[in-house]
């Protein structure tokens, strides 16, 4: 098979990989309101499903020995998604019709503001930088370096304890919901159209790498992980053309959060070494920095003149998006000199 045949490959495989978590991912939302949990805790919920495909490719990459292209895709992911929501979310707010704006939505698109509930950050952003820094703390030291199983089980562990302080922390009223057997067996066909999606994910992944001369780590960072961002923005914008701001915002955080912990563990079980150390370290950087940023700019707010995003947060975020784009290319693997 060609390139182009793979690069269609790779499109059609991640876009049925998202189709799967999007019919996957309306039972955990009709859960969320039967059990009666905030937005914001739902979202670490519902991540569990958002993140099914990047799980999904980690599981087929630890089986088939390709563990490179996953553990690419679940750092690249955790860089590129967050800047990239928050810019969808913000251009989809600037023209909302009537019956979706909230109160002081004029105001705020006046003051180019994107508000953003700031319980977000207590519930979801901070306990994911907890995450990162774990993660760091698990595979970077000398003594610890790469993925190791015991590594695994921790994250499992951190995604338990991530789920239940959300959910814990976000109890509401429950509301009454009516499931019906059509969205049932639609959740059972998206798990199948993930399993497939993540498996020609990977597949195509490998062939692209071979073809372009690229290692499996940077066809996971520079070719796999995009491509799993397209579907979410549109996913973002989509709800957040909707009025549903926050939670157009905030899923990314609980999608990454289970990104580092659920669709870590299948990379670590098998055991990863860190093939290029220099390359890691500052991809694992440039995941701590963006959520750092997403969780200061929220708190940069106030009851007054509201929590979320200004327009030179979001450009800031687009910027270190395209720094770390520079840095990775030029200044990690050289290759202007390769």
């Amino acid at each position: 098979m060609n390139t182009w045949l793979w690069a269609l490959v790779l499109i059609a495989a991640v876009w049925a990989a998202h189709w799967g978590a999007e019919h996957l991912s309306k039972p955990l939302k009709k859960l969320r309101k039967q059990w009666g949990f905030s937005v914001a805790a739902g979202g670490a919920l519902i991540g569990l499903a958002a993140a099914s495909p990047e799980i999904g490719i980690n599981i087929t990459s630890a089986v088939t020995g390709v563990g490179d292209i996953g553990l690419g895709t679940m750092f690249g992911s955790n860089v590129i998604a967050i800047p990239l929501m928050v810019i969808t979310a913000y251009i989809a707010t600037r023209h909302l019709k009537n019956k979706n704006k909230d109160e002081g939505h004029q105001e705020h698109k006046k003051e180019h503001l994107l508000k953003v509930d700031p319980t977000a950050v207590t519930v979801q952003a901070l306990p994911y930088l907890v995450i990162v820094a774990v993660v760091a703390i698990l595979t970077v030291p000398s003594a610890w370096r790469g993925l190791q199983p015991v590594d695994g089980w921790i994250m499992l562990g951190m995604y338990i304890a991530f789920l239940a302080q959300a959910l814990l922390r976000g109890k509401k009223e429950s509301e009454k919901v009516e499931w019906k057997k059509k969205e049932i067996w639609l959740a059972v066909a998206g798990l199948v159209a993930l399993g497939l999606g993540a498996f020609f994910t990977v597949r195509a992944t490998e062939n692209l790498v071979s073809s372009f001369g690229l290692s499996q780590i940077v066809g996971g960072l520079f070719i796999t992980a995009p491509m799993a961002a397209l579907p979410e923005v549109f996913a973002t914008w989509s709800v957040a053309k909707s009025g549903q701001i926050t939670s157009g915002v905030t899923s990314v955080i609980g999608d990454h959060a289970v990104t580092l912990t659920v669709a870590f563990f299948p990379l670590a079980l098998v055991g990863l070494p860190v093939s290029n150390f220099p390359l890691f370290v500052t991809v694992l950087s440039f995941v701590g920095l963006v959520g750092i940023l997403y969780a200061a700019f929220i708190l940069m707010g106030s009851k007054k003149s509201g929590h979320g995003f200004k327009l030179w947060q979001v450009v800031t975020l687009g910027g270190v998006l395209l720094v770390y784009i520079a840095v990775v290319l030029f200044g990690v693997l050289n290759i202007m000199n390769s």
